[in-house]
């Protein structure tokens, strides 16, 4: 069985009378990535968290191939399974929420509802893949030779420059959440961004159509960028709504934590 090539560092808190989410974290996130949601939502749901491969304490035991988003995804669903979890609703930030709609398009019968944050169903063309790898690539170079950490610091302050990231800068609890991310191994997060970035996943978007899950899109104010590519998802996938956040850029969950949590409540809960 291909969970047998990881070793996942998880926590599951299970209360048979509330249903059950799956938090999959971004990109140099790790297994606390959701924790001020979850203090908010632990009241009405039970929780899966874990780390990503190439994040936290997960191991990889077999090649770089399981980095990717395929046997990843493959892994999960054998990690419900081992745990007995027959159905559950999906929550996923930007690389968590590319794999949490591979997850959903992939694997339909096992999520109830699903919440995208600040995801994309990958790059349609292959012009457009092999651009994205080679650029991915320089930067997982940077982030393999960050071997002291002033190097990761530097490394992190450019990364949170990008513009989808708006002001986050500014928020109160930048530092500690530049922490967080300094808990992980830079080459590890090498092999996550080379085997699972956007340009090595597999387009999503000629699969749009075939949705049957309830989505609900979640998008900052501030990320233009994410803006058009889940207005674009909208347009092509049924059972889908979109929802823009105000205050915050890409990273909603932490600039924004209460319209985050009131928004999941609210689509969790509908009937629909």
């Amino acid at each position: 069985m291909i969970l047998e090539k990881y070793k996942f560092n998880y926590f599951f808190n299970l209360n048979i009378n509330k249903a059950i989410i799956i938090f999959l974290h971004g990109f140099m996130g790790n297994i606390n990535e959701f924790d001020e949601a979850i203090k908010l939502l632990a009241e009405d749901f039970s929780y899966l968290i874990l780390d990503l491969p190439g994040h936290g304490e997960t191991e990889v035991v077999g090649g770089d191939e399981y980095y990717g988003m395929e046997t990843t995804a493959q892994a999960i669903i054998n990690l419900l399974d081992e745990l007995k979890i027959d159905k559950c609703h999906l929550i996923g930030y930007s690389m968590g929420g590319r794999l949490g709609l591979y997850l959903t398009l992939n694997f339909p019968e096992r999520f109830i509802k699903v919440v995208l944050e600040s995801a994309s169903p990958g790059l349609a063309t292959k012009a457009e893949r092999l651009e994205r790898v080679r650029r991915d690539a320089q930067i997982a170079r940077k982030l393999s030779r960050s071997i002291i950490q002033t190097d990761f610091d530097a490394f992190l302050s450019n990364w949170y420059n990008q513009p989808i990231f708006g002001y986050i800068k500014n928020h109160p609890e930048y530092d500690r959440m530049v922490e967080s991310r300094l808990q992980n191994n830079p080459q590890e997060l090498d092999k996550s961004l080379r085997f699972m970035g956007t340009g090595c996943q597999p387009s999503l978007w000629e699969k749009l159509q075939l949705n049957i899950i309830p989505i609900l899109l979640l998008v900052g104010e501030y990320d233009q960028k994410f803006i058009s590519i889940n207005t674009e998802i909208a347009k092509i996938c049924e059972f889908v709504q979109i929802k823009i956040i105000s205050n915050a850029g890409h990273n909603i969950h932490f600039e924004n934590t209460l319209a985050f949590v009131e928004n999941i409540k609210s689509f969790l809960s509908a009937a629909n």
